[in-house]
This record gives C-alpha cells, structure tokens and sequence, in this order.
C-alpha cells in the first residue's frame, strides 16, 4: 500500500508536470505555426494598403510594385493556411476561428483589388477595408499566450496593445502617403487622421503603461528620440494647421519617411520586445523540461527504491508469518491430537513442557505479538485439554466406582436367588424367582457397560476356551426377549477364554437391539460360520430397518470408536459395542437384511477362534453320563468338582450368565400332573456349557464375598 500511494503520488506529480510541458509544446507549436505566418500576413497587408493608397492618388507609378506585393501577400496568405491547418487541435478554438476568418477575408481581396486598379474607390475606403481585414488578424492576437506564466500573460497583451498601436501608424502612414501624393487633404481624409492619431496614442499609453522596467527600456528611448518627438509633432501640426482642401504646407514632404520610419521602429521593437518576451519564456521551459526529468528519473529511483524495500519487508513478514502459519498447523494437525490422545491413554501431560512459544524470533514487532497471542491461545488449548481429561478421568472414576458396588451388589443378589432357587419346590414361585434371576443378569451387564464405558475391563473371565455355541446361547440368556431368539451356531469352534465375557456382552448388546427393534411375533435369530478370516456371527431381525444414512453413520462408530460423548446417552449400547469391538480387533458391521430389517455381522478374527473338542449331544450320551432317576424323581447329580469361574479385577465373583432357557425349559418339561411337593427339582445350570457355570457357595460365603468386594472398592 505505501508503494501504491507513492506511485499515485509520483504520478498525479508527474502528470502536472508533463501537463505544463505539454502545454509549454503546444504553446510554442501554435507560435511557430500561426502566430508567425500570420504576422507575416498582416505585415504584407500594411504594405500593400499602403502601396494601393499611393496608387489611387497616382495611376501610373508604384503599379508593377503594388502586383509584386499582392503575389506576397497572397503567399503568406498560403503559407498561413497550410501550417495553421498541422496545428488545429492545439489552437485555441477563438484563435482558430479568428484565423481561418483573417485567411478567407484576404482570399477575398480580389474584389477590392479589381476597384483599386479601375479607380473606382476612393482612398480612405481602400485603407479602411484593408484595415478591417487587418483588425480581424489583430484580435487574433487577444488569445496568445507564449507561456503559462499569468505575469507572461499580461506582459505578452501588453505588447500585443504595442503591436495595435502600430497598426495605427501604419495606417496613418497610408493615408499621409496618398495625402502628399494628391497634393491635398480632405475633410474625411482630416477626420480619419484625428482618429488614427487618438487611438494611436492611446493604445500606445495603455501598452507601455503595462510592460515592466525591461521591456519598456526600448519604448523611452523612443519616446526621447527625435524620429518619435518630430511624428507627434507632425501628428500635431496636421491637426493643428492643415485646412481642409487648401494646399499642404512644404513639411508634407517629409511626412511619409517620418511615418514610414516610425513604422519600422515600431516594427524593429516589437520584435526585439517579442524576442525578449521568448527568452524569458524559454527558463521557463527548460525549467518545466528539467522538473519533467526530475520528477521521471527521481520518483523512479524511489519507486524502485520503495520496491525493493517493500519487497525485502514482505519477504521478511512473509517468512515470519509462514513460520508461524506452520507452527499453528502444527500445534492444530499433529501436537494437539497427540497431547489428547495421551491424555486419553491416561498419560501424564507437562503443559509448560508442550506450550514452546510459537515463533522464536520475529523481527516486526505486529508478527511477535501475534506468535504471543497464539503461545496463549496454545497454553489454554492444551490446559483445556488437560482439565477435561481430568474431569472425564473423574466420571470415569465415578461410574467405574459406582458400576463396580452396583455389580458386587448384583453379585450377591444371584447368590441369594441361587440359594432360594435351591430350597423353594413351588414351581410359580420358582417361575418368578427365576425371572428375577434374569433381570438381575441383566442389570449386571449394564453395570458391565458402565465399566466398559469408563476404559476398565469386567472382572469375569475364563481361563480356558470356551464354545462359540454356548458363548451365543449365554449371550441370548441376558436378552429380555430371549424366547425369540434362535441359536444357529455350530459347536466346533471355540473363542478364547480372555475375550468370551466381552464377546458374550457385545452378542449380548446386538440381540437386543435387533429384539427391541422388531415385531414381538418374529424371530431374532443369530447364525455363526467359520469364514476365510475367522468366524463370522450375523444378528438379523425383521423390523423396519434402518436408513441409509444412519446405518453409514453407525458403521462409521462401529469401526472407529469415538469418545464417549455424555451428551448422546441413547446410544450408549452402540458405544459399548465400539469399545468392546476395538478392544479384541473385532469387526462389526450393520447391513439391510433381505427381510427388510437389519443384520448385525461379527467378524471374530482367527486369533481369536480355536478349534475345540465338539461334545456327544445323543440321547444314549446323556442318559448314560445322566442315568434317568428313581420314581423319587431326584434330581441328577453335579459334579461338585465343576471347573471354578475366573475371578474378576478385586475378587469379582464369577459368571452367572447360565443358559436360561435351558433351565426353565427344563423346570417347564417336569411332571406337573402330581402333587407341587412331589416335582422333581431343578438344578441350577445343570445344562450349561462346565466353562460357563459358577461356583456354588452358601448365602453366607456370598455375603462375605459381597463384603469383601465392597471394602476393596471403597
């Protein structure tokens, strides 16, 4: 912007300057080119009006004389018109206009030639029509300006006043010429001259009264010669004594070389005067010359040297503002995410440490204090980000703490209802016991979840593989709904004991959205494979299905785990299954099912999967490894040497997510048609996988435990 200003500047300067220039050109253009041809053309004029009056007043002499100065007259006429008409565009349209009247008007001289040389015309009306012609070349001179100066000015029409007063000489030159020819003069030939005189002498006083010491030096020396001092004494003796039609005095003799010789001292000083007048004027030129180069050459020097500084500053600004542009993408693209990302691994942040200043060195001082004001604005970023990784450490704390008493609390309810499982025989009271056995199951997966949420891990695991068919089944057993439910999965492969309790919750998680997003009267069904990268478990239910945009959306949380946002609470299944997801490198994906609902797929990777021993379902296999009991209908043993559950994270008690379906399937199959004392009783997961099923302990073993596990955690 300051190059900018100065380059307006410099031109609005220069073009002032050019513009006196030029118009200094043109000045002298139109000076050259008319001002000089039509002096010479008035100066022909003069002398042809007075070589036509001496030949009115004498037929035969001067007569080839008066055709020579017609043929000059008619060429400076030419010459007028040719090199007036090169500079129309830089004349003054009134100098125009007067000129190009002055050349038609002596084009039109033939006329008053033709009466001249017949004698049809007196004298006096010839030098007066050659006057008239005159006047119009003289009014021309009103618009002359040999410089821009106003002082030049009124000294240029002060001797244009001078050059009129001339004309006046000149006249009465022609006229005193034919006077003394003809031996008299008339009244008219009187009267004229009186008036000549006066005007003479009066635009002789106003010029010289106008011209400064220099050019009115000249002008006294005339006014004290004796040439001058014997034509005011003419003018004033004609006026005095010479009578109307009586003989002229013997002086008439010497009246035109008196006149005539005044004209050409008039003449000699108006162009000396003029000369002068150019000469003053030319300084002035070469002054607005010299400003014009001046003006170019300086103004260029400190264009370019403004440039260059300009150019060594914004290379200098651009430097330091592209350092601080990187530092800023930094800090936003890599510095930012990795300091979250640490605090999200829960890793300690020095925040003095990571808030460098943005820019080290700046030489502009706006660019050092806009590096400060992003170091400050980097310093409340990364404390910002270092609060709310505190603050969410201390929610994750809380649900972590709060999950955990919730869970041990859980934990020992199912022990209380597997104790009054085992000593109530009234199968209605039983019926609902066992319902409230499966709502407290899933009240402890959402407590689960809560963990789950806050970056822990549940406390139940197993140590040794478990089979994916039962891993379903007890996935299902935490569904509400889970009469819907069809299990279609192979007993073959088996998943890693470290992943079932999260893969049974994930499962667990899917199948009852797809329950709780269908119609009560279809089915849910769950179908597992073995595929070319692992095994493969699709959810698919016949709802309504999900729209194209929220299911790319789902996906897109389903396989990039975001943080936990406790704005979006109803969808906190979702976040579970990313989380759990991300955890074991399983890959779950939504999909529209054929049946217009939708189909969860769980890819379980390969190292996850194993290939277990695939146990004798037969009716001969069971009935021998469980002989049918006495009509005392007893029920089958159990092992009491059942593989012990894994204990969780604190002493957490072990799995109770025993297949439900099985039991009560089994407790509704009993013979109901006897007395309700006489039924058979039913035995806690007697049909569970043995990986699944939990240890057995009295109400006050579970009590202890509970205890135990809630003093830990406090």
């Amino acid at each position: 912007m300051p190059a900018i200003a100065l380059v307006m500047m410099w031109g609005i300067g220069a073009s002032f300057t050019i513009r006196q220039g030029v118009e200094l050109l043109r000045i002298q253009t139109v000076f050259t080119n008319v001002v000089q041809p039509m002096g010479g053309v008035l100066l022909q004029l003069q002398r042809e009006r007075l070589l036509t009056a001496a030949c009115l007043n004498s037929p035969v002499a001067l007569k080839s004389e008066l055709d020579r100065e017609r043929k000059v007259t008619d060429e400076a006429v030419a010459e007028l018109a040719r090199s007036s008409a090169s500079v129309k565009d830089d004349t003054p349209p009134a100098m125009w206009n007067r000129v190009q009247d002055l050349i038609n008007r002596t084009r039109k001289l033939d006329g008053l030639r033709d009466r001249v040389d017949r004698h049809t015309i007196h004298s006096l009306d010839a030098i007066e029509e050659y006057s008239a012609v005159a006047e119009v070349g003289f009014s021309a001179y009103d618009y002359l300006m040999i410089s821009a100066d106003i002082d030049m000015i009124e000294q240029t029409k002060a001797v244009v006043l001078v050059v009129r007063s001339h004309e006046m000489v000149s006249q009465q030159s022609a006229l005193l010429t034919g006077v003394q020819v003809a031996s008299r003069m008339t009244q008219d030939d009187r009267d004229a001259f009186a008036a000549m005189v006066s005007k003479r002498r009066m635009l002789y006083n106003l010029g010289t009264g106008q011209l400064d010491a220099e050019l009115l030096q000249p002008f006294t020396e005339l006014n004290t010669s004796s040439l001058y001092t014997s034509f005011v004494s003419m003018e004033d003796q004609i006026l005095s004594r010479v009578k109307p039609g009586k003989p002229l005095p013997s002086s008439a003799l010497t009246w035109p070389t008196i006149t005539e010789g005044v004209s050409k001292k008039f003449e000699d000083l108006t162009l000396s005067v003029g000369m002068t007048l150019s000469a003053r004027a030319a300084p002035r030129a070469q002054g607005i010359l010299l400003s014009i180069a001046l003006i170019g050459i300086v103004g260029l020097i400190v264009i370019l040297g403004t440039a260059f500084a300009s150019f060594r500053f914004a290379r200098r600004i651009t430097g330091e503002l592209t350092g601080l542009q990187r530092a800023a993408v930094e800090l936003a693209d890599l510095r930012l995410p990795r300091i979250i990302n640490r605090l999200r691994r829960g890793e300690d942040v020095d925040v003095a440490a990571e808030t460098p200043p943005m820019l080290k060195t700046a030489e502009t001082m706006e660019v050092e204090n806009v590096g400060q004001a992003f170091t400050s604005v980097q310093l409340t970023a990364i404390e910002s980000a270092v609060q709310e990784a505190a603050l969410r450490q201390g929610v994750n704390k809380v649900f972590l703490n709060l999950a955990r008493r919730s869970q041990s609390l859980l934990q020992r309810q199912l022990g209380m209802l597997d104790s009054l499982e085992r000593e109530v025989t009234d199968h209605e009271v039983l019926e609902k016991l066992f319902g409230i056995d499966h709502l407290t199951t899933r009240m402890r997966r959402h407590a689960e979840g809560l963990i789950i949420l806050s970056g822990a891990a549940p406390g139940r695991g197993w140590r040794d593989p478990v089979n994916l068919f039962d891993v379903a089944r007890a996935a299902v057993e935490e569904v509400e709904d889970y009469l819907r439910v069809d299990v279609i999965v192979p007993h073959g492969p088996a998943l890693v004991g470290s992943a079932v309790t999260d893969v049974i919750h994930l499962l667990a998680e899917l199948i009852e959205n797809a329950a709780i997003f269908s119609p009560p009267h279809t089915r849910v069904q769950v179908r597992g494979e073995m595929v070319a990268r692992g095994f493969a478990l699709e959810i698919e239910d016949r709802g309504l299905g999900i729209a194209p945009e929220e299911m790319a959306r789902i996906n897109e949380l389903l396989a990039n785990a975001p943080e936990f946002d406790l704005a979006d609470s109803d969808r906190l299944g979702l976040f579970v299954v990313a989380r759990l997801a991300q955890r074991h490198n399983v890959r779950v994906s939504l999909r529209p099912s054929p049946y217009g609902g939708t189909s969860a797929v769980v890819l379980l990777p390969q190292e996850l999967v194993v290939t277990a021993e695939v146990p004798d379902l037969s009716v001969e296999a069971i009935a021998v490894s469980h002989p049918a009991p006495a009509l005392a209908l007893t029920p089958p043993a159990v092992d009491a040497t059942v593989d012990r559950a894994e204990r969780g994270e604190g002493g957490e008690p072990g799995n109770r997510t025993g297949n439900r379906t099985g039991d009560r399937s089994s407790d509704r199959t009993g013979d109901r048609s006897g007395d309700r004392d006489e039924l058979p009783r039913r035995v806690r997961q007697a049909n569970l996988a043995p990986q699944l099923r939990e240890e057995r302990a009295d109400l006050f073993s579970s009590f202890q435990a509970g205890w135990q596990r809630a003093q830990e955690e406090s």
